[in-house]
């Protein structure tokens, strides 16, 4: 048997370092360093520097660089940390066999003197061809385990050997095998057997070899391989180079003391936890522990934790950004200025500005049409904001149903304003609501300012989105010709109205299904007027960051970040061609040619095959050519030239064209059949549901739409 200890790492050329100062890692008086190593106490180099014995570290400056040694072993120390440390362990066992008698080779690692027990990131290495590996010890209890390195001839593999690399040891190599090394292991016996009689009459190679060694330094089979013609030869892993480069260290975990944390904290005099630290059992089987320093605390918990000011750094501050960070001893507080509410935290609701004043000087001139709601009247609406009363929750807030005391049922969103881009879109919203008046328009009641976070009332719109009306399976409302005649000039007249009747020229910018509500009689409710924009009467354009809907974006505003009144125009294409077709604007389970409906439905169009996607229950009702003028007029708002597309005036004035003209058809078939005067017409948009409102997952709107809220 032969031992070799070897180097896997090289250190940077300075001297012994000189004695610490206040705060250091070793205890005062003591280096803090042999060469670039770190050495914090308990770990001491020179008399009385370390915490015991085994603790003791020689440093030995006239080398190049400078070498420490863990005194009680006698190993080169690599690095130490908190739990354990990393070393060269002489740990090595080479057997060269005798054609007249086998060779039983051991190694003793023997621990259990020491506050040193073996990692259970170690594990045992064989290599060789023909040889067991054995190894027994102790950890908690006494254990055995093993295995065997063999090679079926000298050209297996390729005449390569391979470690198995798994995680546990237990796997398949070539003159090469492993077995994991328990925790807590203070003493262990490692046997290294030639085997071959078992199965061949002369063995392959004469040499065989064996280590403990660390797992993660070891990556991949490539980092330790070697070929199987060098073990005819027991002089090329007595190499330094071999031995440095294929043989990992040994990592120990270490631990004060031979009592666990309850025990020791009785005899204070010994206890190694210094003040504002925690005691950690080392093991529930092995005696000892460790001490860490508390939460809000830092430093060498074996000499002094002292305070971290968390709020000195402002990239590790976990305060929001508006907040106001106190450190105080272990801890820290975070408040909001004045004109803020929350937590403060940075990662949890940090300070929102309150909205209040701002609203509050947003409404000075709009409040002859904005009502200012007390708050004990919307908190009675509501039976006290009760969860059974809510209609939806989303990023702004959340819809409560409520009945105000003349009785009307209104939708009230109490804002979660979390930040300025919120707060901007809300006040755009109070701003253009307040100045529409029109009956596709959703209306806004008023406000509440008298609460932490702002109110906002609106009309109570019972039927849900247009999107859900077209793509719910469970909406139990069959979606008629003249039902999507009417919402489609519904809404034209209200994006008409907003473009060129108002008395500001408003741009929508997010004109999509689920943005447009239907009351009780299916009448459509323009909504969520957050990101639109008000422009001057000359103006042709606006120059943004890119907002909306993916499906109904303008793809000559995505590509230019120019919103024209005719983006509005594209949009609106798209919700006609969900009319037409009942597809989604996006369908992600199509293949790519037909995900985006405004693609496919151009390119059907343009191929005369509208047949192929019109909607199956358009199919069989009457009014084609009014259905083919509809589509047409679709084709010509999703041309990806905006100056191609119509104005929605145009749109507006052609859709109410095509409504007169089934007006008049109606009024002939009525005269011509003698249909009874007592039914409802389509036309007049008088049907109901057979009930006041419609139980789907719907009907929550105006605000249930994630998008919306």
């Amino acid at each position: 048997m032969m031992l070799l200890q070897f180097s896997l790492l090289h250190f940077t050329i300075l001297l012994l370092a000189p004695p610490s100062s206040s705060g250091s890692i070793a205890k005062p008086g003591c280096p803090d360093r042999c060469g670039s190593l770190p050495i914090p106490y308990p770990f001491g180099v020179g008399s009385g520097c370390s915490m015991e014995q085994s603790f003791g570290v020689t440093c030995n400056a006239s080398t190049d660089p400078p070498k420490a040694t863990l005194s009680i072993i006698g190993s080169e120390i690599i690095e130490i940390n908190p739990t354990n440390i990393r070393v060269k362990y002489p740990n090595l066992a080479l057997s060269n066999y005798s054609r007249n008698s086998v060779r039983v080779l051991s190694v003793v690692y023997d621990l259990s003197r020491t506050q040193y027990a073996f990692s259970d990131d170690n594990w045992l290495t064989a290599i060789g061809c023909d040889d067991m590996a054995a190894v027994t010890g102790r950890a908690n209890r006494s254990f055995s385990g093993g295995c065997v390195s063999y090679c079926q001839d000298r050209n297996d593999s390729g005449g390569v050997a391979s470690c198995p690399d798994n995680s546990n040891g237990y796997g398949l190599g070539t003159g090469c095998c492993r077995t994991p090394i328990p925790k807590g292991t203070t003493n262990l016996y490692v046997n290294l057997t030639d085997v071959h009689k078992n199965w061949r009459e002369s063995k392959l190679f004469s040499t065989s070899y064996a280590f403990v060694g660390e797992k993660k330094v070891i990556t991949n089979q490539s980092e330790f391989s070697y070929r199987l013609n060098d073990l005819a030869n027991a002089t090329i892993f007595l190499s330094d180079n071999w031995a440095a480069k294929n043989t990992p260290p040994v990592l120990l975990d270490w631990r004060i003391g031979a009592e666990n944390c309850n025990e020791s904290r009785r005899n204070p005099t010994t206890y190694a936890c210094r003040g504002n630290t925690d005691c950690v059992d080392f093991n529930t089987n092995v005696r000892g522990y460790l001490c860490n320093c508390s939460k809000g605390y830092e430093g060498n918990p074996y000499l002094d934790c002292q305070d971290v000011d968390e709020c000195v750094d402002s990239t590790t501050n976990p305060c929001d950004s508006n907040a106001i960070c106190t450190n105080i001893l272990g801890s820290f507080t975070c408040s909001c200025p004045k004109g803020y509410y929350g937590d403060g935290m940075k990662d949890e609701k940090g300070c929102i500005r309150r909205a209040t004043s701002t609203l509050s000087n947003v409404l000075i001139g709009t409040l002859e049409r904005t009502k200012l709601f007390p708050a004990k009247e919307l908190e009675k609406a509501t039976d006290n904001f009760n969860t059974s009363r809510i209609l939806g929750q989303g990023g702004q807030g959340t819809v409560y149903k409520g009945m105000l005391s003349d009785g009307q049922i209104v939708a009230i969103k109490i804002l979660k304003l979390v930040d300025d881009d919120q707060l901007e879109q809300l006040i755009n919203e109070v701003v253009i609501l307040s100045q529409i008046n029109h009956r596709n328009v959703v209306r806004l009641l008023g406000c509440c300012l008298a609460t932490e976070v702002p109110m906002l009332v609106y009309e109570f719109v019972s039927n849900g989105t247009l999107f859900s009306l077209i793509h719910d399976t469970n909406f139990d409302i069959p979606l008629s010709w003249n039902m999507r005649l009417k919402i489609a000039g519904d809404i034209a007249g209200a994006l008409a109205y907003l473009h060129s009747a108002s008395s500001i020229p408003i741009y929508h910018r997010d004109i999509k299904s689920s943005n447009i509500l239907l009351d009780e009689k299916f009448v459509v409710k323009v909504s969520d007027f957050g990101t639109s924009k008000i422009v001057a009467v000359d103006q042709t354009h606006l120059t943004t960051l890119v907002k909306g809907t993916f499906g109904y974006l303008d793809p000559e505003y995505f590509q230019s970040s120019q919103f024209t009144e005719k983006s509005d125009v594209y949009s609106f294409g798209v919700v006609l061609a969900e009319l037409l077709t009942g597809q989604r604007p996006i369908s992600l389970e199509k293949t790519e040619g037909e995900r985006n409906l405004a693609s496919l439905f151009l390119v059907s169009m343009q191929a005369s095959h509208l047949n192929t996607i019109l909607d199956a229950q358009l199919s069989d009702e009457d009014g084609k050519e009014e259905v083919i003028a509809v589509a047409r007029l679709a084709e010509r708002c999703l041309n990806p030239k905006g100056k191609m597309r119509p104005t929605m005036k145009e749109v507006a004035i052609e859709l109410e064209s095509i409504l007169i003209t089934q007006t008049q058809d109606k009024v002939e078939q009525t005269r011509v059949y003698e249909i009874n005067p007592m039914m409802i017409s389509d036309i007049e948009y008088t049907w109901t549901s057979g009930k006041s409102e419609i139980s789907s997952s719907s009907d929550t709107h105006p605000f249930i739409n994630p998008e919306i809220v």
